[in-house]
C-alpha cells in the first residue's frame, strides 16, 4: 500500500485539506492517505487550539467517502517529533510505502524541525504549492539541501520501491482556503463537535474529550 502522510493541526479541517490530498493521491498514484492530526505543534501557538477530539471529528467529516484515514496515532505512540513518528510507522507497517506530504509553507520552515534531514532520508517528500509561500520555500535552508534530490512526479508513480531522499513539487490551481480563515469566520466552530468521541481510523481507538495537546515538530 502506497500511503501519503499529511500531518497538521486540522484546527479545523476544511475542504482545502481534502482537495490537496485527493490531488496528491491522483498525481502520485497513492492507494490512500492518512491525515495525522497532531496532539500539538510547538511551532504554532496553543491559543485557540481546539481539543484533539473536535479536530479529529472535523477531519473525519471532511474525509468522508474518500481514500483518507484520519488518525491521532502520535498520541498512542507517545512521540514528540515527526522524525520519531515516521520511524515508528515504518517499523509498525513494514508492508506500506510511506510518502510525506506537506505544503510549501512547511518547507519554508522545514529546517527548524528536529532531524529534518533524517525525515528526508526516510521517505520521499511531496510539496504542495500554497499561495504566498512558494518564494520562501524555494529559498529556504532546507531547499538548498533538498534541491539536488528533486524528481518528477511521474518517477514516483512507477511501481517499484521508492528511494529517498526524493523531493517532488505538485503544482495545481492554488486553494486559498485556510484553517485560520475558518476560525476567524467561526470562532466557536469546535462547539459543533462538543461531546464528540471519534474513532481513530488507523488504531481504531476512540479519541475522548480528555485527549488534548502534546508536542510535535
Amino acid at each position: 500500500m502506497r500511503t501519503g502522510l499529511l500531518g497538521g493541526s486540522f484546527n479545523p479541517a476544511h475542504g482545502g485539506h481534502r482537495r490537496i490530498t485527493l490531488f496528491a493521491i491522483d498525481a502520485l498514484g497513492l492507494d490512500e492517505a492518512w491525515w495525522m492530526v497532531s496532539p500539538g505543534n510547538p511551532l504554532k501557538t496553543k491559543a485557540g487550539m481546539a481539543p484533539l477530539a473536535a479536530r479529529m471529528a472535523s477531519a473525519r467529516k471532511q474525509a468522508r467517502r474518500a481514500p483518507i484515514r484520519v488518525t491521532a496515532i502520535e498520541q498512542q505512540l507517545g512521540t514528540r517529533f515527526t522524525a520519531d513518528t515516521l520511524r515508528h510507522l515504518k517499523r509498525r507497517y513494514p508492508k506500506r510505502e510511506f510518502l510525506w506530504l506537506m505544503g510549501s509553507d512547511n518547507l519554508a520552515q522545514f529546517h527548524l524541525w528536529r532531524d529534518w534531514r533524517l525525515i528526508a532520508r526516510s521517505m520521499p517528500i511531496a510539496v504542495i504549492a500554497r499561495p504566498g509561500y512558494d518564494a520562501a520555500a524555494m529559498t529556504s535552508p532546507a531547499m538548498a539541501w533538498l534541491r539536488r534530490y528533486r524528481v518528477p512526479a511521474a518517477s514516483l508513480r512507477k511501481r517499484g520501491r521508492w528511494s529517498a531522499p526524493a523531493l517532488v513539487f505538485l503544482r495545481f490551481d492554488p486553494d486559498p482556503r485556510s484553517a485560520t480563515d475558518r476560525r476567524k469566520a467561526s470562532p466557536d466552530w469546535a462547539a459543533a463537535y462538543a461531546g464528540a468521541s471519534p474513532r481513530d481510523a488507523v488504531t481504531h481507538r476512540s479519541i475522548g474529550l480528555g485527549n488534548s495537546q502534546g508536542n510535535r515538530v
